[in-house]
């Protein structure tokens, strides 16, 4: 009994109208006869990083038995304390496309960019005395001039037939390495997709600038941040309660979940699938057949991450930099002394 108490404090309870048990109670004194001090082997324990998929931009694991407030720190730090290179001063030579300068710079400074930011210090904007050079400074040319094309078919309308570099892609910027970043970057830095569009131009148009990019995270501008997402939820819970559902019933059952999440047995019985992928939409205990047939919860300590890189970096790579930055500020905090 005391067990299936345990357990029940370990979930959020999700009713037709509230949620409930929504308070965290770990800690001691809370109930009576039961020590939930923070003990390091039971942590240990009981924690888990399960990687349920992986690739260069995004990535989605299972973050088992932490506090939310643990959780929400990765997901801020990983939003907005990770530094990453990005533009930050634009010197524009010649602009004759119809994008005004400042509109066209603001474009390029969202473009996010692949470099490994260890390589780099932090630029002083705020040292009016400051030079940049090749260890805070990464230096990118825009050079395109559009042309028509003499070779165009007679009768085409395509501008992309019709003229030459009619539309401007990021993969028309260019590195230049200065001092030793040709050997800090030996694979050279690029905008991390080559198909954004900067502008369209016509014949006769160009643009001709000049970008010096440094670091930054995300709380001073979005441009600098890692990620375009970063964003987790807990883990979903369904129990069937009493018999088994079964006939039509089932299939209205299975209907209230998103694809799934509940499949029908060969005994024409509903079974849970895969509860991971419910979004608790509640739609189950809208109908009156179903109540007290089932039970809909949440694990408080278990969590769905969800990473969705900018390409700037992979998104195991800006995890575990979230965590090493943690990491930091606890370390730092450790080191106050206290009166």
């Amino acid at each position: 009994m005391v067990e299936y108490a345990q357990n029940k404090r370990n979930r959020v309870g999700i009713e037709h109208d509230r949620v409930t048990n929504v308070s965290s109670t770990d800690f001691p004194g809370y109930y009576p006869g039961e020590d939930h001090s923070w003990n390091f082997d039971k942590f240990k324990k009981n924690f888990k990083i399960a990687i349920k998929s992986l690739n260069d931009t995004e990535s989605t694991f299972d973050l088992i038995g932490v506090d939310a407030s643990i959780a929400n720190a990765f997901r801020r730090i990983m939003i907005a304390e990770i530094p990453t290179l990005a533009v930050e001063y634009v010197y524009i030579e010649n602009n004759t496309s119809i994008i005004q300068d400042e509109v066209l710079a603001h474009r390029l400074g969202l473009i996010p960019f692949k470099a490994n930011p260890d390589y780099l210090r932090w630029f002083k904007k705020d040292d009016p005395d400051f030079e940049p050079t090749d260890y805070d400074t990464v230096v990118m040319q825009l050079a395109v001039k559009c042309t028509a094309n003499p070779n165009a078919p007679a009768g085409a309308t395509d501008p992309k037939v019709l003229y030459n570099n009619s539309s401007v892609y990021s993969s028309s910027i260019v590195f230049e390495p200065q001092g030793r970043q040709s050997e800090w970057f030996p694979d050279g830095i690029s905008p991390s997709n080559p198909d954004i569009l900067i502008a369209k131009l016509r014949p006769g148009q160009e643009i001709k600038l000049t970008m010096h990019c440094i670091l930054g995270i995300g709380q001073d501008h979005a441009k600098f941040s890692p990620v375009a997402t970063a964003s987790y939820r807990l883990l979903p819970i369904i129990n069937i309660i009493g018999p088994a559902i079964t006939g039509d019933l089932a299939v209205k059952f299975k209907n209230c979940f998103p694809k799934g999440v509940v499949e029908i047995n060969s005994k024409g019985e509903a079974y849970v699938a895969d509860a991971r992928k419910d979004t608790v939409s509640r739609e189950v205990l809208r109908h009156a057949e179903f109540e007290n047939r089932v039970k809909l919860e949440r694990q408080r300590d278990h969590f769905i991450f969800s990473i969705e890189s900018t390409g700037a970096m992979p998104p195991d790579e800006i995890f575990l930099k979230s965590v090493q930055l943690l990491k930091r500020k606890c370390q730092i905090l450790r080191s106050f002394k206290l009166d």
